[in-house]
């Protein structure tokens, strides 16, 4: 009897915490530390006040899918199973986590900065200064079916149709053609990851961390690189990357642009903010509206996204911004949680 009833409470866990809806989030931690190791000694310590808030922030808002960014990621996905059992522990488990090797830190054998030196954090396929430097990571109390999901990330960027490329001023590629040839289009990853609703069927959860716009010269390449890690969801939805996925899907995960505010190519959110496909559910809070962020220099923008597809039933959304008096919940991240809850039932 006892067994049944440890498999029952098993089971509840395991499941949306509400039958009728389902509770996606997608936050942009900023878990990432100076070197390879550091991130798993901070959080089996438990004692770091920024781990902490996050750790606070997700378990208050307790989504039933959590779509992290920036979080340093390991071989043997230790940092990400130590914060899995850190969640547990506060009350909000997921017992299926998944990630891949990220593109940040990367390294390449080119000069992909066009700065004239090998081996800097810009010569990695993404910005990183060791392997796996804040990549990203699925936290979810539904399974995921591993065998269907899929991984852009390995896309040359000069194969995306239509791609952005930069240039020399005299119109040779930027830094070099061989560079171009070596090149990933994504600066951290593009996933398409299935995950297995309660009753049957899938959702289909495609995230991303694009590059910022910055950092660069008068070829934008930032700039550049951006647009199209942006528009490689629209190209895919087009079936230009080879059978789109299946709909009921969010998109969820950080753009790194604002679609009205601050540097890039701002044409590239709008557009995919309008794809009549998805729904643009605009979370809001009342501390920062629409924002998501808020930086120090460029102030708060909207940069991180939770876009379902139209055939979604929308329940309720919004933005976990902490008042400025709540010093543990600042202390998280420059960015804050975005949550959604969808209804089981398309429309």
């Amino acid at each position: 009897m006892r067994r049944v009833a440890a498999l029952l409470l098993l089971l509840s866990l395991a499941l949306p915490s509400h039958a009728e809806t389902l509770r996606i989030a997608t936050f942009n931690t900023e878990l990432s530390r100076n070197g390879p190791g550091l991130l798993l000694r901070d959080i089996e310590r438990g004692k770091d006040p920024q781990i902490n808030a996050v750790i606070a922030q997700i378990a208050a808002m307790n989504p039933d899918i959590l779509v992290l960014q920036g979080i340093d990621w390991d071989y043997e996905n230790r940092a990400l199973q130590a914060l899995q059992h850190q969640l547990q522990q506060a009350g909000a488990p997921y017992p299926h986590i998944f990630t891949l090797q990220p593109n940040s830190g990367l390294a390449s054998t080119q000069d992909l900065d066009g700065d004239g030196r090998l081996g800097g954090p810009r010569d990695s396929q993404g910005y990183g200064a060791f392997t796996g430097q804040s990549g990203n990571a699925v936290l979810s109390r539904l399974p995921i079916d591993r065998s269907a999901v899929q991984d852009f990330s390995q896309l040359l960027w000069r194969d995306l149709p239509g791609a952005l490329l930069p240039h020399h001023a005299d119109g040779t590629p930027f830094p070099s053609d061989r560079a171009q040839q070596i090149q990933r289009l994504s600066s951290t990853a593009h996933w398409v990851v299935p995950l297995i609703l309660p009753e049957g069927g899938v959702l289909n959860l495609l995230t991303f961390q694009a590059t910022p716009p910055l950092f660069d010269g008068p070829e934008d390449r930032n700039g550049r690189r951006n647009a199209d890690e942006i528009r490689l969801w629209q190209l895919l939805l087009d079936g230009e990357l080879g059978p789109p996925p299946t709909t009921p899907l969010v998109i969820a995960g950080g753009a790194n642009l604002d679609p009205n505010r601050g540097d890039g190519r701002r044409a590239a959110i709008a557009a995919l903010l309008a794809d009549p496909r998805l729904q643009d559910p605009r979370p809001t809070s009342a501390e920062g509206g629409v924002n998501t962020v808020e930086w120090e220099s460029a102030g708060r923008m909207r940069v991180d996204y939770l876009l379902p597809s139209s055939d979604l039933q929308i329940v309720d959304t919004g933005v976990l911004w902490p008042p400025a008096s709540d010093q543990a919940g600042v202390l998280a991240s420059r960015h804050r949680l975005v949550w959604l809850d969808i209804s089981f039932e398309q429309r």
